[in-house]
């Protein structure tokens, strides 16, 4: 019998998509669940599954890989689309494709599926990464090609086919949520109107500002080769560095988003994001690179990122440009090594404090105390210059 992968998660879409594909295709549907971090029971995945008359349920943990090798080099860039979004929905798709793909050569299925809208950048996203890896697998995109055109379509076609609908906070159908152990977000339903404001249950690990501690979270973050390795003099894995991260700053009401945002295929939409650990990173991160990194290093680093981040964006993870890109971002990484201060408090991430033994910051050289490190008198010259050329700008 032909095998098909699917991008399973054990939730509605999904398991609609499973019993279709069961349906339209006459084929074996290996149900292929990554484990990235986010809420996930797994035993539910097995026996929803199991329910629909899957066999082979295959569930990967590759949590550490994916902040090691996806979210740290994300980072590194400052990578953040349209001025806002740190990119955890775009950053995991890549992964999983690869995975995926590699799942069905060792199965010999001649085809792979995902539960992405026909709207939406993750089909992007999930196709550019089966292409890369297995240009000869057959690609299904059930939300392009089947009758079922709606969200009140799939919930008919679930009951139809006993298929269990999950209920959200306020006895309804769920809004559409994706999560990891970078971020979580939440679209659809009323939030589908830019005017309507998020309601405050829909926010899954961040508190309310008015429920956060009144009393500051104090954390040093240690770097090493560009990488954050220990919280507080703690040395963590990558994985748990992050997850420990996300509980800090989600007490604390850090990393929500409300974003109208441009669509890769050409549509606006509107999510609500948390990436409470993802933001004090990116914001240490930074703090650690101004005392280590050159100007002229910093400043092509700035400029490379909206590139970088619209890449990302797009689903161009494995594309040579972001590669090539990476490799300029991350040149001088091994200069990048000290400890940084913060206070988290009230949806706040702030910058304390710095410690490199890099000598890229100079105290003498900036002291406005006298001294003989550096040569005034140049400057006279270097005015003098720049006015010239500043004529002929």
């Amino acid at each position: 019998m032909k095998k098909i992968v699917l991008a399973y998660s054990g939730g509605l879409d999904t398991s609609i998509i499973l019993k279709w594909l069961q349906e339209n295709y006459k084929a074996e549907v290996i149900a292929y669940t990554s484990d990235i971090g986010q809420k996930m029971d797994k035993k539910k995945i097995i026996r929803n599954a199991k329910r629909l008359g899957v066999k082979k349920i295959i569930i990967e943990n590759l949590k550490n890989t994916f902040v090691k090798d996806y979210i740290f080099p994300m980072i590194r860039a400052h990578a953040i689309y349209e001025g806002t979004y740190l990119m955890g929905t775009s950053i995991a798709r890549p992964l999983i494709a690869k995975r995926q793909i590699a799942i069905a050569k060792k199965f010999k299925a001649f085809a792979v599926s995902h539960g992405s809208t026909g709207k939406g950048n993750d089909q992007v996203r999930f196709e550019l990464g089966y292409y890369y890896f297995g240009p000869k697998i057959k690609v299904i995109a059930p939300w392009r090609i089947w009758k079922l055109k709606s969200r009140t379509d799939l919930i008919k076609y679930a009951k139809k086919n006993k298929i269990p609908i999950p209920k959200d906070k306020k006895g309804e159908p769920p809004f559409s949520v994706d999560d990891n152990i970078f971020h979580t977000s939440t679209e659809g339903k009323i939030l589908e109107n830019p005017n309507n404001s998020a309601p405050e249950f829909i926010f899954q690990r961040t508190k309310a500002l008015d429920k956060t501690p009144n009393k500051a979270s104090i954390i040093k973050i240690g770097f090493k080769n560009g990488d954050p390795i220990s919280i507080n003099g703690k040395k963590l894995s990558p994985e748990k560095l992050l997850q420990k991260l996300n509980l800090i700053a989600g007490n604390n009401g850090v990393g929500r988003v409300d974003l109208v945002e441009n669509r890769f295929i050409g549509i606006k939409s509107r999510g609500v994001y948390e990436t409470p650990g993802g933001t004090v990173l990116y914001v240490a991160h930074r703090a650690i690179e101004s005392v280590t990194l050159d100007k002229e290093t910093m400043h092509e680093k700035e400029r490379i990122m909206p590139v970088y981040a619209e890449l990302v964006y797009n689903g161009y993870w494995f594309s040579k440009k972001r590669v090539k890109l990476q490799k300029i971002i991350d040149k001088k990484r091994n200069l990048v090594v000290g400890q940084v201060v913060l206070k988290i408090f009230k949806g706040n991430v702030i910058l304390l404090s710095r410690k490199t033994n890099n000598k890229a910051y100079s105290m003498k050289k900036v002291s406005f105390e006298e001294n003989k490190s550096f040569n005034k008198k140049k400057v006279e010259n270097f005015i003098k210059y720049h006015s010239k050329k500043l004529n002929k700008l």
